[in-house]
């Protein structure tokens, strides 16, 4: 990269938001809704990111962990985050994306929990989408995964995980800002573009 292209890619104003949530809380949705409405923005997502299914750690009930570390390739992740952080723009073109170099660019990232220091330490903005217990296995139990949750798979490991892993984002990340995730996607999108819009002011 040529010192010319360092110096502007450098100049441009980037932000990093995190959308993280529980298991079918709406974190995805949100996330491409805010990337079809901001331009020169990009979604990392973190279920892009696991390993294979053999490759995954299973507790002592035999259930798969997915929402541990272990199950992801956190590496080829922070190689992408760092990628679009040294030039988004290239980063952007080389998604077939058209970006402008005279804009803000946004990056977008969601995953289940903000559970990786380095790259928690990245966020300008956290949002973490929530649901009820029973609204989360009803919805969890209409999707289809590959492989299919064995049964007991929610109450033995998806929703004590949930709350562990909670437990630990509340005492060791500040600055989250809490969704309801019943709420209708319109109104949603509505509050994080209003609160991003504060935040560039602010800058």
């Amino acid at each position: 990269m040529s010192r010319n292209c360092v110096a502007r890619a450098s100049e441009i104003k980037k932000l990093i938001v995190g959308i993280g949530g529980m298991t079918n809380g709406g974190k995805s949705t949100l996330s491409q809704s805010l990337h079809q409405q901001i331009p020169n923005s990009c979604v990392i997502a973190q279920d892009s990111y696991f390993k294979d299914e053999s490759e995954v750690p299973e507790d002592s009930h035999g259930f798969k962990q997915y929402d541990l570390l272990d199950a992801l390739h956190m590496d080829t992740m922070m190689s992408d985050v760092d990628s679009w952080r040294r030039d988004p723009v290239q980063f952007l073109r080389q998604r077939s994306l058209k970006p402008s170099d005279e804009q803000l660019f946004v990056l977008i990232q969601f995953y289940h929990f903000f559970m990786t220091r380095p790259l928690n330490l990245l966020f300008d903005k956290r949002y973490f989408m929530e649901i009820p217990y029973d609204v989360c296995k009803r919805r969890r139990s209409l999707r289809v995964y590959t492989p299919p949750d064995p049964p007991g798979y929610f109450d033995g490991h998806v929703w004590p995980m949930y709350l562990k892993n909670r437990i630990e984002m509340e005492d060791s990340t500040p600055g989250i800002v809490f969704l309801d995730g019943q709420k209708p996607k319109e109104e949603l999108l509505s509050g994080v573009r209003d609160d991003e819009a504060l935040l560039l002011l602010d800058q």
